[in-house]
């Protein structure tokens, strides 16, 4: 058993079929797989590449690439700083993120500030931005048709995303040293934006939490790309579309001298984004969760406290 697989194809010519059966994985798992989803696998594989070699290199050399003080926004984050709310134990992970490119002067400078791109590792930029792109893309269809199933216009989100804090976030998990360590390469937490994209779920080790209590494998086959629903859609929706639980377990045997890649991609709304819920989302069986608004950029400085990267 798995996560249910949708053809990203039969959006354009099965749409209500499509959007349907999209609805139905969403509220029984908050997640999904996405094939013929458009993304050039040339690219995943030249994306790929250049983070690898990133992160092959020297410790002192990638913290020239970390920002104090500014939550991992952009740059390099080293081994074992995440960690998972309320875990005591840090996540066995470092990772990058890369942002929007907005012009100077832009209107969320504040929240949104310049990439950093790493001299040493060529085509970082063209094909590290490149893949924020495509899969940028990727997800304003996704909402599309997530509005289409909540009863919206099917361009409800575009004007809430079009400059959303949306970040890339290609992850190593080196090979684990201590067998016996509590920490494990990510911990159990839901993800905070709308929806987020990932890359990287061939490899064993992901799993999500399902209704029953038991964990569930999440992988995928061929290029198939995972979607899974962020706690700011869950929190929009009043849990009709559920944000759920998920972690990377370390992998048994000899698996663990193994390290493992992943690039998630989460898509997050405009910083001024009123997350309040959909009046369609409320009812006597389902009162309203949320009756205090809150800012899309309120409610991620909240919860990157949580994780303490803040």
């Amino acid at each position: 058993m798995s996560i249910p697989t949708l053809d990203l194809q039969r959006f354009h010519s099965d749409r209500q079929a499509f959007v349907e059966e999209l609805g139905a994985a969403y509220r029984q798992y908050g997640f999904l797989g996405i094939r013929n989803h458009g993304v050039d696998p040339a690219l995943i594989d030249r994306a790929y590449e250049v983070f690898k070699a990133f992160f092959a290199l020297p410790v002192d050399t990638k913290m020239h690439y970390h920002l104090p003080g500014k939550g991992g926004a952009r740059g390099y984050t080293g081994f074992g700083i995440e960690t998972a709310k309320d875990s005591n134990h840090p996540d066995l992970k470092e990772f990058w993120h890369v942002g929007r490119e907005m012009p100077a002067g832009h209107l969320f400078e504040a929240e949104m500030p310049p990439n950093l791109w790493p001299s040493e590792v060529e085509r970082f930029y063209e094909d590290g931005y490149g893949l924020y792109q495509a899969l940028d893309n990727l997800g304003r269809t996704m909402l599309s048709a997530i509005a289409l199933h909540l009863g919206l216009d099917e361009n409800w989100f575009d004007d809430k995303v079009d400059h959303g804090n949306s970040i890339l976030r290609p992850i190593h998990y080196p090979p684990i040293e201590d067998p016996s360590t509590e920490s494990v390469r990510a911990g159990q937490h839901e993800d905070i934006n709308l929806i987020t994209l990932l890359i990287g779920s061939s490899a064993e080790g992901l799993q999500l939490l399902r209704k029953d209590g038991s964990w569930l494998p999440v992988t995928t086959q061929g290029d198939a790309i995972v979607c899974n629903i962020g706690d700011m859609l869950q929190r929009l929706t009043n849990h009709v579309l559920p944000s759920t639980t998920h972690r990377v377990i370390n992998p048994p045997g000899e698996k663990a001298s193994q390290p493992r890649y992943s690039i998630p991609f989460f898509l997050h709304p405009n910083p001024d984004f009123v997350i309040k819920t959909l009046p369609q989302c409320i009812n006597d069986e389902r009162p309203n969760r949320y009756p205090e608004p809150i800012t899309a950029q309120g409610y991620l400085e909240q919860r990157l406290r949580e994780i303490r990267l803040i």
